[in-house]
């Protein structure tokens, strides 16, 4: 399982997520409190980004070193402002690389999306049946081999069937979509997944015939005003919520937050 983490807001400092807080991304990668598969996120990390005058243009920094080895991302973290910030610490499914192109966050176009979770045996079980499923633009997006880029892949079909869908029904689809191939070929999976298109935040806490991830939500924090933030375990002591297990998440450019349950 890996730890995700979400930003939309005010501009601040990569420094302000990754590694101010008490229970920071960087806690998070070697002292997780609600994993519940694996010890530790040393797999690869990834942050995705927006600068505030290219918003339509993502940027990411990724590494296979723990993100507590990387001796960059200190400095990094100190320079890099942004008000739309995506990262993972990957703890990486047996049997899927740990590979720089199987770091996340992945990127298609603006977007930025980030999994955790898993697909039951993930080579043996859907691997080829998605692949199946997804046109030439999605199948080409792949460039790495974990279940969470064949997801994205999915979610990438759905835009490209519908140019004038939103990312919210895209995503709701993407997961209806993965319960009924998973019930048809008797896998279970779990779907905690962050996406941003540079204007606003959109998360899911789903499983299907597993327990399903955690994931938390914050908004107008007195540390970060106008702002929320997503995260697979609260940063710091506030008015964390927990996410309704099968629910989807977004967050607009106002900051406006709404929840709908499947």
């Amino acid at each position: 399982m890996c730890r995700l983490l979400g930003y939309l807001g005010s501009p601040i400092l990569l420094d302000y997520l990754l590694n101010k807080p008490e229970h920071s991304l960087v806690v998070q990668s070697y002292q997780p409190r609600e994993m519940t598969a694996g010890l530790l996120n040393a797999d690869g990390f990834g942050i995705g980004w927006y600068h505030p005058s290219k918003a339509t243009e993502a940027f990411r920094y990724k590494n296979t070193l723990p993100i507590w080895s990387d001796v960059n991302l200190p400095s990094l973290s100190r320079y890099i402002e942004s008000g739309c910030i995506i990262a993972n610490v990957r703890s990486a499914t047996p049997g899927l690389a740990v590979d720089l192109s199987n770091c996340h966050p992945f990127q298609y176009e603006k977007l930025l999306f980030t999994h955790n979770g898993l697909i039951q045996d993930f080579r043996k079980t859907l691997y080829r049946e998605i692949r199946d499923r997804i046109n030439n633009t999605a199948y080409q997006a792949i460039n790495g081999t974990t279940d969470s880029e064949h997801i994205f892949a999915l979610l990438i079909n759905e835009l490209q069937a519908d140019p004038d869908i939103n990312l919210e029904t895209a995503l709701h689809k993407t997961l209806i979509n993965l319960a009924e191939i998973a019930k048809s070929y008797q896998v279970s999976f779990s779907a905690n997944i962050i996406i941003s298109d540079g204007q606003g935040l959109i998360a899911s806490r789903f499983a299907y015939n597993t327990a399903t991830p955690s994931l938390y939500w914050l908004r107008d924090d007195p540390t970060f005003p106008n702002s929320v933030i997503i995260a697979s375990e609260p940063l710091f002591a506030g008015n964390w919520m927990s996410l309704p297990e099968r629910s989807i998440i977004t967050v607009g450019q106002d900051i406006d937050v709404q929840i709908y349950e499947f």
